[in-house]
């Protein structure tokens, strides 16, 4: 997964050991995704959005407390993964002990054949090897892009690492947060009479767009502002800034087709469709790797991030187009002027942090980390400000679109 390490290496020893270290996470976070599940189902929803807070805390305190009980300052920040996820899996579970949802785990074999007997646990079982398939896309991108930079100049990996945190926050914010919410809605109109499921797709299509637009225009217009405020501290020089600014630049590409991705798969999950997602999602992979071999000889270390957006747009639009062709979804009045909107609003937010980064030298602030912090905050308040003022001045009825329920 990085050959580029030079084997027998401090770098590769290190890294061997902090997957061992790591590795339990897994069967933490499979039990988190369960519990997570099970309550979404049952439409509780803060938990399961919760519980990601849990490992962020586990991070703050290793950094803060755990460092002089380990020889290296990174050991206790893999101690603190595991501590995270421990923390996320007993928060969790205690939400599903208080729902119809849990049972006694130590039920006997008994219970096992039961299920097994029924129909609808076979149905899962069948769905759950194209279903893995499908939602691993991302994963074995990454896994690949990762081997792929580990060969490329040194810090590449961290860099595309970084730019790919900045970009996740977004994708998670909108895209997850999205998924989750309408998924359950999405599974019950499915099988109902009417035009509730194509209005609750094209809600969530619409809310994506509002959103993710302008926020790819932050990233791409605001990268430097963000990396430097966030990471650059201590080892991370302005080199270091820069390289991970091209990155982010290259990830805001398709920060609207990732978080798209997420919406848009969830109507064929609803519909009991896991299979066209798997074959989309195998198209893209292959996909991905073909825009590698012309984008990273050109660009570098951002040629993966870009490849991967690009990839995530077009899974994007084929999963739109199936949706179309199914007969599953036509676009609602509107869009037209709706898109237009959009894009004037980005527009001018756009002009805003152009203007903003000519007049601020964010790495030559870090002398004054608390006055950066400030500003950027102040620029990022501005910009917010200006986009919905803009939507707003252009016609757009904000709340009656935020506000929409979810029938």
């Amino acid at each position: 997964m990085a050959s580029g390490l030079e084997q027998g290496s401090v770098q590769w020893n290190l890294t061997v050991t902090l997957t061992q270290w790591m590795f339990p996470y897994t069967l933490l976070i499979c039990m988190v995704g369960l519990a997570s599940g099970l309550l979404n189902t049952f439409r509780r929803f803060s938990l399961p959005a919760f519980a990601p807070v849990m490992l962020n805390l586990s991070f703050i305190g290793g950094a803060l407390f755990l460092l002089p009980w380990f020889e290296r300052a990174v050991y206790a920040m893999a101690f603190s993964v595991i501590l995270g996820g421990v923390l996320q899996v007993v928060v969790l579970w205690w939400g599903l002990w208080r729902t119809q949802a849990f049972i006694n785990p130590f039920g006997g074999l008994g219970r096992i054949k039961v299920a097994c007997a029924d129909p609808r646990v076979l149905r899962v079982l069948r769905n759950m090897l194209p279903a893995s398939l499908a939602v691993s896309v991302a994963q074995i991108s990454l896994i690949v892009n990762t081997n792929i930079a580990s060969h490329l100049q040194a810090g590449s990996v961290s860099w595309i690492s970084f730019g790919d945190r900045l970009m996740e926050f977004p994708t998670a914010l909108l895209g997850v947060a999205l998924g989750t919410v309408l998924l359950p809605s999405l599974s019950a109109a499915a099988h109902k009479e009417g035009d509730g499921f194509a209005c609750l797709l094209d809600w969530g299509l619409r809310l994506t767009v509002l959103l993710a637009l302008p926020a790819a225009v932050g990233l791409a217009f605001f990268s430097e502002g963000l990396v430097a405020v966030l990471f650059h501290y201590g080892r991370f020089d302005a080199t270091d800034v820069a390289m991970t600014s091209q990155a982010v630049i290259a990830y805001s590409v398709g920060l609207t087709g990732l978080v798209l991705v997420k919406v848009l798969a969830p109507a064929f999950y609803a519909k009991q469709d896991v299979r066209t997602p798997v074959k989309i999602g195998i198209a893209v992979v292959v996909l991905t790797q073909l825009l590698n071999l012309l984008f990273v000889p050109w660009l570098g270390h951002a040629g993966l991030p870009l490849s991967v957006g690009l990839g995530a747009t077009f899974n994007a639009l084929v999963l739109y187009w199936g949706l179309q062709r199914r007969g599953l979804y036509q676009p609602l009045p509107g869009w037209g002027a709706f898109t237009l909107r959009v894009l004037f609003a980005s527009a001018v937010m756009a002009g805003a942090l152009y203007i903003a980064n000519g007049y601020f030298d964010w790495v030559q602030m870090a002398g004054q980390p608390l006055v950066r912090v400030l500003w950027a905050l102040g620029v990022v308040a501005a910009c917010g400000g200006l986009y919905f003022g803009a939507l707003m001045l252009s016609g757009l009825k904000l709340r009656s679109l935020l506000s929409r329920p979810l029938r």
